[in-house]
Formats: structure tokens, sequence, C-alpha cells
């Protein structure tokens, strides 16, 4: 006889891609518990751009009404918690949480999104979110036309080069060391006038968060109203690898075309298993995992 389970689904991370996740199921009327440590990835960005009917919302708002939402399907439960520990259990998986509490259920999904590392520059961590960002389609429009810099080398400051110039003709990528650009590379920022500077940033002035000035460990500084920065990101959480799931180069997690991971029985959705970072993304992958683990589940039991 298998053992009882709390919940069909534990779903670890109640932001945008986990209660998208949710509603699908709880529509489907899946016992379902919401794990969640209220660290939304976006909570320091004043608006949301780029997500049909809620363009220049505030996030905060976004997944307040959310969570309402989702909260009326009377099989969906929330936990203001931060799971700490998971199990494969024989007939699926246990998770324990800061506070002491323990689950069990049969699949797991994580929603946990990653966290950005700010490089050590004076003023970079007040103006992230607001006008140093890092993706031209979640802020670019509402940063145009103003003096833009992009912090980073190689084919990232190439990719972000080529879709910011569409926003403002005053740009100017920032290496923080030696170039690493090919001839034919260089021939297009050059073609465009687009300026390289190799000088490492030391401080950005600001006021409240927008950027005003960057200023240059050599001494010298230059206006700029916006920042595109690649940075380096961590998983929110390190229960996936706990668990035995893989992750790719770059830090995601592995999953196949259902959402998946090398883990049976363990799903992953929103930024922490996709590199296009956005509320729409967060949402619609969200909402193909609930849809999945539905269909999952019914094969298991039909």
């Amino acid at each position: 006889m298998e053992d009882a389970l709390d919940f069909d689904i534990i779903i670890i991370g109640g932001s945008y891609a986990g209660l998208s996740a949710a509603m699908a199921l709880g529509r489907s009327r899946r016992e379902v518990m919401i794990i969640d440590s209220g660290k939304r990835c976006n909570r320091q960005t004043p608006h949301a751009h780029n997500f049909l009917t809620q363009d220049g919302e505030k996030p905060g708002i976004i997944a307040a009404k959310a969570k309402t939402e989702v909260l009326e399907y009377g099989t969906i439960n929330w936990l203001d918690d931060v799971a700490v520990a998971g199990f494969k259990q024989e007939h699926g998986f246990s998770i324990s949480t800061q506070s002491g509490k323990h689950f069990s259920a049969k699949k797991l999904l994580f929603a946990t999104g990653i966290k950005d590392i700010m490089p050590d520059i004076s003023g970079f961590e007040a103006c992230w979110g607001t006008s140093v960002v890092h993706c031209p389609y979640c802020h670019g429009y509402e940063l145009r036309d103003q003096p833009t810099a992009i912090l980073a080398n190689g084919a990232r400051a190439v990719h972000l080069a080529g879709l910011v110039r569409n926003l403002t003709s005053d740009l100017t990528v920032l290496t923080m060391g030696p170039a690493d650009f090919t001839a034919e590379e260089l021939s297009k920022f050059n073609k465009h006038g687009i300026a390289i500077i190799e000088n490492e940033v030391s401080e950005i002035l600001h006021t409240d968060g927008q950027l005003e000035k960057i200023l240059f460990k050599d001494g010298t500084a230059k206006d700029c109203g916006a920042m595109y920065a690649a940075v380096p990101f961590l998983q929110h959480t390190i229960l996936p690898e706990s668990l035995g799931c893989s992750f790719t180069e770059s830090g995601l997690m592995k999953i196949n075309n259902t959402q998946e991971t090398t883990v049976p029985g363990i799903y992953a959705c929103g930024d922490n298993s996709n590199m296009l970072r956005s509320i729409a993304n967060a949402v619609y992958s969200g909402n193909i995992a609930g849809a999945i683990l539905n269909k999952v589940l019914t094969d298991e039991q039909f």
C-alpha cells in the first residue's frame, strides 16, 4: 500500500511562474502546497513592461493580484516559509522548511528563480532594476534616447549592443578590462558609432536609483542615463542540486521539453531554467508546467 502523501504537488517559489502553475493545477482540483520565501527576483523594479494587460503596472501589484486569484481555488495552499531540505521517498518527495514544518507530495515543482550577483561597484545595486537593467525588452523603451552604457564583454556585449542600438544613438560598451571582440565585431561597433571603454568602473553616481554619471578607476567619468549589465547569477536554492538535478554550463536547471528535470518527478519553470527572463515568460512556463504536471498525474491515476 502506498504511503499517504500530503499533496499532489509541492511548488517551491510563489512568484509569477509558481502562481501560474498553481492556477492550472487548482483548476484541475489538484492538491497543491506553495512554499514561498517572499523574495521575488524583480522586487526592486518599479514597473513591469512587455506583458499584455499589465504594461507599466508595479510588479508587486501583479504578484499580489495573482496570489489572490490563485488562492480562490480551494485545493491550493500557501505557506510563507523557506524550503531548506528535500528527500526522495518511495512514492514521492518530502520537503522540510525553515520553521520546522514537513510536507510530502507526489511531484515537486521548482519555481525559485535566480539570484543576480552584483559587481563590486559602488551605486550599482541601488540602481539595479531601475536604470541599471538586464533586458531591453523589459526596460528598453523607458530608457530610450539616453546616453547608454553596456557593462559586458565578448559575445554578451555584442548581443546587447545589437538590441540596444535601436533604442539610442548614444551607446558605449564598458568591458572592464581588455576588449574581447573579433575584427568583424569591432567593425560593427565602428559602423554604428558604438564606443568602447576598457577602463574599470569604480562607481555609479545616481539619485534614488537613477543613474547620472559613471566614474572610472583612472579618474575619468562619463555622463550616462542608463546601463545594461550582464551579471552572473546563482540559483536561489541549493535544493535541486541536493536532490540530484543537473544544470547547464550557464547554471540553469536542465529540463526537457516537458519541463521535467534530470530527476524523475521533479519539474522546473521560470527563470531558474530559462534564460528568457521576463514576467510574461515566467507566466507562460508556469502555465505549461502546471498543465504537464496535471497530465502526468492523470496518466498515473487513470
